[in-house]
């Protein structure tokens, strides 16, 4: 039997993967499509887990003038060694650096962590200090020694320089993750300090620099756009929404397929395509790979990528706009599309300017919405849609966290309802509609919007278990909520809901409130018995029925129930 390789699990070092023989996607034609293209300064922008820290890894070993010989054999039997350009391996000086773990809370503690990443990037080139005079020894030392009276916005343009000097050769600069301070910050409220450094530290490297042979920056976003690039001529962009180099960020379809023979699991395709597939860059099927690789090494289609994937702003977004974006946020979660204006342009200063238009360019560009069809460039709004299980899963949750604040009370409210353990879910229930007292104070239709949210984060936490359909027709007419089970041998109850609210005028006192409550969950009741709602249940097999009337005033409510 053929022993299966180990899976590269959280390494993106690219001469690890290779010399530890990990199972490797060969992605090296990257290099050659890159020295063919004619920019002198690329950012490719992929969300997060999509292959760009190792790309970045193999570049480097790629174009380093040091180890040249030994990096070589790196690349021994994959794609770029059948290359006329294979000629370029080892010919170059190499500066990488990477922002991809930046987590500080304020820019004091952020400049050190920046300080540190530079000063790291130094010592690997302390070499330098042999071939420099006097003066630029005591630069080079200010950086080295992380000393705050160093030039740290000149710090990367000086090292190419140095670079340059020592070898007579041009500078390869390799950026990896350049926005994740700038998202951070921007979470965290010290954004202006951030991009008033970055501002200078990337122009100064990439904008005019006789000195550079080709810099290369990956990200998530294009947020910074007018503060960072401006002016910066030599840049070239590839986004999600274009279709060069789509093959290098992320797994193609024919990838997933053979990786799956190759760990026998051929017969999970159509689950796995499910589950993580459903990205469309440009006019490619993209898989994440993060996902993908997890899934091969354990054989359990469940979420990976999103847990790993730092969503604060997403969620940070979600809770500023979660009243204005209700009704897109639910079509989507229940896997329908939106239409929307989407572009490469978004910046933090439009986003701020207008939340609820570019909310969906960060989804979209983050990795949580794809497109719904080939994009066309004519077109100024496009079919959004969520690409998978695996994000409608996390996105089921956050729904749950933003509109309902306790996901862990709203986690026993059905978990009490599988159970038919009524007095449970009304206590639980009762729990949550205390949480969010507060929507009761203001429109009415913002409580009918809760309401409608309360079905919905229903329908997504119970969906895996039942088959769930809201407002359809059965029997003689159309129900609120019906919950069938997807598997009738665990003999579980199917559920049917008729809800009622309440909406009165006149001012009533807590025992007539009571009273109403009472009456419009008996009518609820024999709603559902006279319009033969259940009749669907029964004709599927289901022999076990709970019928549910609930009425709400408010934030008061009654729950009343019979079985069959």
């Amino acid at each position: 039997m053929k022993k299966k390789k180990k899976l590269p699990i959280g390494i993106s070092n690219f001469k690890d993967i290779i010399e530890k023989n990990y199972y490797y996607f060969d992605k090296t034609r990257f290099i050659e499509d890159i020295l063919e293209d004619g920019a002198q300064v690329k950012l490719f922008t992929r969300p997060r887990r999509f292959g760009k820290t190792l790309n970045m890894s193999m570049l480097k070993y790629f174009f380093d003038v040091r180890n040249k010989e030994e990096n070589r054999k790196l690349f021994k039997n994959l794609e770029i060694s059948k290359s006329e350009y294979f000629e370029e391996q080892g010919n170059y000086p190499v500066i990488s650096i990477s922002f991809r773990n930046y987590d500080e809370e304020n820019w004091e503690e952020g400049f050190k962590t920046i300080k540190t990443t530079i000063a790291n990037a130094y010592a690997e080139h302390k070499i330098l200090m042999d071939n420099l005079d006097k003066r630029e020894l005591e630069k080079f030392e200010s950086i080295w020694l992380e000393k705050d009276e160093g030039d740290w916005k000149n710090s990367l343009r000086n090292l190419v320089q140095y670079l340059y000097e020592y070898y007579g050769k041009k500078v390869v600069v390799l950026i990896d993750e350049y926005d994740q301070p700038i998202i951070d910050s921007y979470i965290k409220g010290y954004y202006d300090k951030t991009i008033s450094f970055f501002k200078s530290f990337y122009g100064l490297v990439l904008k005019d620099n006789e000195y550079l042979e080709m810099g290369v920056m990956t990200g998530i976003l294009r947020v910074a756009k007018e503060n960072i690039f401006s002016g910066l001529n030599n840049l070239e962009v590839h986004t999600i929404l274009d279709g060069e180099f789509t093959e290098y960020f992320g797994i193609m379809e024919s990838e997933v397929e053979d990786s799956l023979k190759d760990f026998d699991l051929e017969y999970e395709l159509i689950d796995v395509q499910k589950w993580y597939n459903g990205y469309l860059f440009g006019e490619m099927k993209v898989y994440n790979p993060w996902s993908i690789i997890n899934f091969l090494k354990r054989g359990k289609l469940k979420p990976y990528w999103v847990n790993t994937s730092g969503n604060r702003l997403i969620k940070l977004y979600l809770q500023k706009l979660k009243d204005e974006i209700f009704d897109d946020f639910s079509k989507l979660l229940k896997k329908e599309s939106i239409l929307k204006r989407v572009n490469d342009n978004m910046t933090f200063g439009n986003l701020e300017a207008n939340f609820e238009k570019n909310i969906w360019n960060l989804f979209f560009h983050s990795g949580y919405l794809t497109l719904n069809k080939e994009y066309d460039e004519s077109e100024e709004e496009i079919h959004l849609k969520i690409p998978n299980e695996e994000i409608l899963k996390m996105f089921s949750e956050m729904f749950i966290e933003v509109y309902f604040e306790s996901y862990e009370n709203f986690l026993y409210m059905t978990n009490a309802l599988k159970n038919g353990d009524i007095e449970k879910f009304k206590l639980e229930l009762n729990k949550i509609l205390l949480e969010n007292v507060g929507i009761f104070d203001v429109s009415g239709a913002y409580k009918e919007q809760f309401y409608h949210g309360l079905i919905l984060g229903l329908i997504l936490k119970l969906k895996n278990e039942y088959e769930i359909t809201s407002n359809n027709f059965a029997g003689k007419g159309r129900y609120d909520l019906l919950l069938k089970p997807k598997n009738i041998l665990r003999s579980k109850e199917g559920i049917i809901f008729e809800l009622k609210i309440v909406n009165v005028t006149e001012k009533l006192d807590e025992g007539q409130i009571r009273e109403k409550l009472k009456n419009e969950c008996e009518i609820a009741l024999k709603q559902i018995e006279e319009k033969e709602y259940a009749s669907v249940l029964r004709n599927a097999g289901i022999e076990k029925i709970l019928k549910i009337g609930i009425a709400f005033y408010g934030k008061e409510f009654e729950v009343k129930f019979e079985r069959e």
